[in-house]
């Protein structure tokens, strides 16, 4: 970083992206949904965290119910 550049003068805002932010959560999740995740995050080459979540959001977008 160049010397000329003064951080300490620079003013705070906030961050319009904050609504877009993740939210860490504590899951208790089957072993064999665990497994089966990991399966196809590894297939497709991302996390199974990352994959979940993209799963959920598919959910909510889609307005998918539950049949029990």
């Amino acid at each position: 970083m160049k010397s000329e550049y003064d951080l300490t003068k620079m003013k705070c805002r906030p961050n319009p992206y904050a609504k877009q932010l993740k939210q860490q959560v504590t899951l208790p999740l089957g072993i064999e949904v665990i497994e089966y995740f990991k399966k196809k995050a590894k297939e497709k080459g991302i996390s199974y965290q990352e994959l979940i979540n993209l799963y959920l959001e598919d959910c909510v977008l889609n307005k998918h119910e539950l049949s029990f």
